[in-house]
């Protein structure tokens, strides 16, 4: 796991086991928040380690930035922690976040100590703040990955945990491809310092600007290029040939999971705009 200081009591980790994941921590005087937690157990329980014996503080909340498997089936190794999230992230884990456990249990041993836990306190529309020592949180919906996206702003530092809000590649199988415009069209008005991307590196004052543009541009492209596919009878070859680097992307993004996650945001916006 990487692990890297962002500024005053402000840490960033992300897993070298899957999908470049990323989590982050605030630290206060007394006690610590953390935002979103990693994959697997192990990791998880590595930044758990960390907080606790080389920062020595406990962690008091832990934010959820959407009901994803991968950012927030760690809830459970913050025992005592009070667990903050959209009302539809608390209410996507009660309604489909056992029956998700159970089958990734059968096939990976290494989450059969994991439980879900869902948001304690959520909020829905507007923003939520959460003060720790000097550090202002602000808590605000960031729609399109998925409808219960949250990101975090670090208020004083004008550090953004955007969740997956914004990605190396925008991924908007389980969301909303006008939403994700909106979010990173809001995120490039917020004259931020740095993103922590829900998964990916993390992108500095000089880069955003270029980042921002590259995610709208992708997305307009991958609109535009939907919408011409229209009800085609051959709609699966002509999907087929729409090439990540021509939608002004990378497939080397994400360790190699970029051209895998661009075929499905094009069969998904497809669903989306002209049924199946």
């Amino acid at each position: 796991m990487h692990r890297e200081r962002v500024s005053e009591n402000v840490f960033w980790f992300q897993s070298e086991v899957y999908a470049q994941v990323t989590a982050g921590v605030i630290v206060g005087p007394q006690w610590a928040v953390v935002i979103d937690t990693l994959a697997l157990p192990e990791e998880t329980l590595t930044m758990r380690e960390f907080i606790e014996h080389e920062l020595g503080v406990q962690v008091r909340y832990v934010i959820n930035t959407h009901y994803h498997a991968d950012h927030c089936w760690g809830n459970c190794f913050f025992p005592g922690a009070t667990v903050i999230g959209h009302a539809k992230c608390r209410q996507y884990l009660i309604e489909s976040g056992t029956q998700s456990l159970e089958a990734s249990q059968k096939q990976n041993p290494a989450l059969r100590q994991v439980k879900i836990v869902p948001p304690h306190l959520t909020f829905e529309t507007g923003d939520m703040t959460l003060r720790v020592g000097k550090k202002n949180l602000i808590l605000m919906p960031s729609a399109g990955h998925s409808d219960d996206g949250i990101s975090v702003l670090v208020e004083e530092d004008r550090v953004l945990f955007a969740g997956d809000a914004f990605m190396p590649l925008p991924y908007i199988v389980d969301g909303d491809v006008d939403d994700m415009l909106a979010s990173v069209k809001k995120v490039g008005r917020m004259g931020l310092e740095n993103i922590i991307q829900g998964h990916g590196d993390i992108i500095l004052r000089g880069e955003i600007d270029a980042a921002v543009k590259e995610n709208l541009n992708y997305l307009n492209n991958i609109k535009k290029a939907v919408k011409t596919a229209g009800k085609r009878k051959n709609v699966d070859e002509y999907l087929n040939e729409i090439a990540i680097e021509d939608c002004g992307k990378s497939r080397v993004y994400l360790g190699g999971l970029a051209e895998t996650l661009h075929r499905r945001n094009l069969r998904a916006l497809h669903r989306q705009m002209h049924g199946d």
